[in-house]
């Protein structure tokens, strides 16, 4: 199959056309966190975790032996982010979350839930048990977690025993068990097994524990203060010593939650603005749950207030998203009142925006703040290097100015079979996605490729005549007869201007051998390092991409389409009914014209018509097969 070269793996240590891996890593900063790797149609293919981002992510791109499968992940890549966390630990849980919700294409091997320890309580036993687990979560109760290591679990569990003293016996001690065990004399089980608490009592307290574990430590206190106001007015004063000393324990101790995060939404927005490029990171929370991070890059128009970027953003992205109860922001605004007000009739409930926080929301807050920074370091470094590859264009091109508007054609077909072409659009930030086009071919001889072009091409440049929107470089994915169906189209149809350039690949056809044919018959070969070349790469690597994408649509459409959906006289219903007898088409052609005729509907001379149509066999002049 033609224009399949962005699937091929690359040869070490190469990185992928129009992505500079080296220099992207060199700006990284050695905080732990998660990275992710984008394809050029925005689909994640991978999502890792890193003590250090900067010396994982460089590991990537330098010369080493590396797998096929990362090989083929590398030549894929087009961009990559990261998010920062405070540490490995927290990385961690973060990856599996985004690996469980953006199911990147090549995170095959990594450890899915049953790898993360969780605190289990089965909630749906007279005596519940609270109990360190380890698996699928397929038991009716609750789970907690996951934790970042087995020892949180069991410092929380530590914890919760001293609090609230719940069983932690297997379900076949507790039933046979006739006196108190040892959990019991130390203080740390308040023993149902031998009736020493009610029922109720103990509910009351697994109540209590799910409140400690979900993070609403503020509404446990000001119940157990309400109990034990209750427990002295009634003259229970060593129950209420009890109380006491437990909203005591919870006063004393920051009851640092391991689980991720507490049981909120809320959003958190960081901008950062350097050389009036604004970034705006948002990170994420949805009940309880850390949805991890994105950055968004909007235009300033002037403006050099990170509050007044933050105030328009707020206005436009919870405009089409339905806003959080909370939302975070690094600066406060100027009408807020007004914003929290609409946002809140969105929502249908109260909205809070809040710029001024402490404890957790402070520390997710400069969160968000590092990887806004970090994000926007590394976006003005793309876009340097992506002037540095135009200015190199221009020198090796010798033209008189950067393009404006780069074109690309390729062409893509399985022998032969559902031939499309693709045009491509490249301007000085990079792809314009929205004016790609793509040509279906039709009327050609088919694996034609020459035809396939000139007819994309003039297909192209007729309607470009009317519209007057044309290129200033035109690339033809292919060498010397490619680039003259280009140049016949554009001399027929009088257009002028624009440079004309074939990228044929090297004898090896690997990356870096292209040769560059000129219009003029003239060939450059810019070598693997040249910057020029690394921009022509990634625009033909984008026109193979989007002209296999393409075909394989249109090749799966057309064989989805019924052979016997174009034969004269047989309709859905017989159509069904045929298939239905012989169990698949397949054995429909297998059969004979008699075997066909007894179908019900089917008479001997549809049955012929019929075998006629499967087999080839041109309609005769006197009689059908026998």
């Amino acid at each position: 199959m033609r224009g399949s070269n962005d699937e091929r793996a690359r040869s070490p240590g190469e990185d992928a056309p129009g992505f500079d891996g080296k220099r992207f890593a060199r700006e990284l900063t050695t905080a732990p966190g998660v990275y992710r790797m984008y394809a050029a149609d925005d689909s994640v293919l991978y999502v890792g975790k890193a003590a250090s981002l900067k010396k994982r992510v460089a590991s990537y791109f330098v010369t080493a032996e590396r797998s096929p499968r990362q090989r083929a992940m590398l030549a894929q890549v087009a961009r990559m982010e990261v998010t920062v966390t405070r540490t490995e630990g927290e990385a961690l849980l973060l990856e599996n979350q985004l690996i469980k919700s953006l199911k990147p294409r090549y995170n095959v091997l990594l450890r899915d839930d049953k790898s993360y320890p969780y605190i289990y309580i089965s909630t749906q036993d007279e005596f519940p048990r609270i109990t360190f687990y380890r698996g699928t979560r397929s038991l009716p109760g609750r789970f907690f977690g996951p934790y970042p290591s087995s020892s949180a679990v069991r410092e929380t569990l530590n914890l919760i025993h001293k609090l609230f003293k719940l069983r932690s016996c297997e379900d076949s001690v507790f039933r046979n068990r006739s006196r108190p065990c040892l959990q019991y004399q130390i203080g740390r089980c308040s023993a149902p097994c031998v009736g020493l608490i009610s029922a109720e009592d103990y509910r009351a307290n697994v109540r209590r524990a799910e409140l400690f574990l979900d993070g609403r430590s503020d509404a446990l206190v000001d119940e157990l203060a309400v109990a034990m106001e209750a427990a002295s007015a009634a003259l229970e004063f060593e129950r209420a010593a009890q109380l006491r000393d437990q909203i005591a324990s919870l006063r004393r101790m920051q009851a640092r939650q391991y689980v991720d995060g507490e049981q909120i939404d809320m959003d958190v927005l960081a901008c950062a603005i350097d050389r009036g490029a604004a970034c705006v990171v948002l990170l994420c929370f949805r009940g309880g749950m850390n949805q991890g991070t994105r950055s968004y890059f909007p235009r300033t128009n002037g403006a050099d207030e990170p509050g007044e970027v933050l105030e328009a953003f707020v206005s436009q992205y919870y405009g089409s998203q339905l806003p959080p109860r909370e939302v975070i922001l690094s600066h406060p605004i100027a009408e807020q009142a007004l914003i929290e007000t609409v946002l809140g009739e969105r929502r249908g409930g109260r909205v809070a925006l809040k710029s001024s926080v402490r404890a957790e929301r402070a520390r997710y807050l400069d969160l968000a703040m590092q990887n806004a920074k970090i994000a926007l370091a590394a976006r003005q470094g793309s876009e340097a290097t992506q002037r540095a590859r135009i200015d190199a264009l221009c020198e090796l091109l010798a033209l008189d100015g950067p393009p404006r508007r780069i074109e690309c054609f390729d062409i893509s077909h399985t022998q032969g079979e559902a031939t499309v072409a693709s045009c491509v659009v490249f301007d000085a930030d990079g792809p314009v996605r929205g004016q790609y086009r793509r040509f279906n071919i039709a009327g050609i001889t088919p694996g034609d490729d020459y035809a396939a072009m000139r007819q994309a091409l003039t297909r192209r440049f007729l309607r470009a005549r009317e519209e007057g929107v044309l290129p200033d470089l035109l690339l033809i994915d292919g060498g010397r007869g490619q680039l003259a169906q280009a140049m016949e189209v554009l001399g027929e149809l009088d257009i002028g201007n624009i440079i004309l350039v074939g990228v044929a690949k090297g004898a090896a056809r690997r990356a870096g051998d292209e040769t560059l044919v000129l219009g003029d018959g003239r060939e450059l070969h810019p070598g693997a390092d040249s910057p020029a070349l690394h921009l022509i790469a990634q625009v033909r690597d984008e026109a193979h991409r989007f002209a296999i994408t393409g075909h394989r649509g249109r090749r799966a459409r057309t064989r989805e389409h019924s052979r016997l959906e174009d034969i004269p006289g047989i309709g859905p219903r017989r159509r069904a009914m045929l298939l239905r007898h012989f169990g698949g088409l397949a054995e429909l052609k297998a059969a004979g014209v008699e075997e066909i005729a007894r179908v019900e509907g089917i008479n001997m001379a549809l049955a012929q018509r019929l075998w006629r149509a499967l087999h080839g066999v041109p309609d005769p002049t006197d009689q059908g097969p026998a």
